[in-house]
């Protein structure tokens, strides 16, 4: 049986901060979760190895992995995967249902925690992976200026994950809140 959390009372009580260790079994057990509980996805711990060692995977680079929370609550996480020469993956962005919307501000925190890390670190281009079955999602980065785009337009470097079939890329500009310019030259 699923418990439905109620939804969030006000913006303010969302913190955001970098993954520490001691987030490991919340960040897990909150993927899990909405992969499988939610949308029914057939997706395991044993199948993404870098959400059992956050550290070695995300945190190396110009990476990073950032935990959102609404009191002891995990109810968001994203992390930046650097593949080098200027790229970076956007991955395991899970956003809990209660805490979706405009309202929140979570999703937009989130992206914007590794927007920002990209343009301190001198990555020009993100890069992400997804299933068809996140359809919000998929309004939500196009509407931060992502452009869908073909497999075969993917770096080499790009880490495909068995789920993913639908794949976007946004440049990120130095010195630019927010979003990049949807369209522009990789």
């Amino acid at each position: 049986m699923t418990t439905r959390q109620t939804p969030l009372d006000a913006p303010a009580a969302i913190t955001l901060r970098r993954y520490e260790p001691a987030d490991a079994a919340a960040v897990l057990a909150h993927v899990l979760a909405i992969q499988q509980q939610e949308f029914g996805l057939p997706i395991a711990a044993a199948d993404q190895p870098d959400l059992l060692d956050v550290p070695a995977f995300y945190q190396r680079g110009a990476g990073g992995f950032w935990v959102a929370r609404a009191g002891d609550r995990v109810v968001g996480t994203v992390g930046l995967l650097d593949i080098g020469g200027g790229h970076g993956v956007l991955r395991k962005m899970f956003v809990a249902a209660e805490a979706r919307g405009r309202a929140t501000g979570v999703a937009a925190a989130l992206l914007g925690a590794v927007q920002q890390r990209c343009r301190e670190a001198g990555l020009h281009t993100l890069w992400l992976g997804t299933t068809e079955a996140f359809g919000a999602a998929h309004r939500f980065y196009e509407k931060q200026g992502f452009e869908r785009i073909v497999p075969a337009a993917l770096p080499a470097a790009f880490p495909r994950m068995a789920v993913d079939t639908r794949f976007y890329r946004q440049a990120v500009l130095a010195g630019v809140a927010g979003v990049a310019a949807a369209g522009a030259a990789c």
